[in-house]
């Protein structure tokens, strides 16, 4: 993975410019979201521990979009909507035609950003817990 890594970043970075228009528009994000959520439950098994982190990801997108969890920079926001653009985009650093292959990046992505934006996304996991607790349908 080290060596990958100067290109991850630089797709997670452009595709955090196409994540601009996400940002503000909630019907948008909700379509983007649907997409990914459903690419994600396909490759489940290939993702291994990138599932929950984007679990998380999306959690995050959504509470944001909704405006019920605002306790995080705009910036780590278009950050995450980017790596998630990176996910939904079949053509990458490897592209997602090869099967068994094409996640792994996506997966590295998904990582790399996790890493980035640790203490951001520990905030919201924690919040996600107290509003969770009492609820005995979640």
């Amino acid at each position: 993975m080290q060596m990958v890594d100067p290109q991850i970043y630089f797709e997670a970075k452009k595709h955090r410019e196409g994540a601009k228009g996400y940002i503000d528009n909630p019907k948008k994000t909700e379509g983007l979201l649907k997409k990914a959520i459903l690419k994600a439950r396909i490759n489940k098994g290939t993702l291994g521990d990138a599932w929950e982190k984007l679990q998380l990801f999306f959690d995050l997108v959504q509470a944001y979009s909704k405006g019920e969890y605002r306790n995080v920079a705009p910036t780590t926001i278009l950050t995450i909507i980017g790596a998630i653009l990176y996910f939904v985009s079949p053509l990458d650093v490897v592209p997602d035609f090869l099967v068994g292959l094409g996640i792994v990046d996506d997966a590295a992505v998904i990582s790399f950003t996790l890493k980035k934006l640790s203490v951001e996304i520990n905030e919201f996991k924690k919040w996600k817990l107290s509003t969770t607790k009492g609820n005995p349908l979640d």
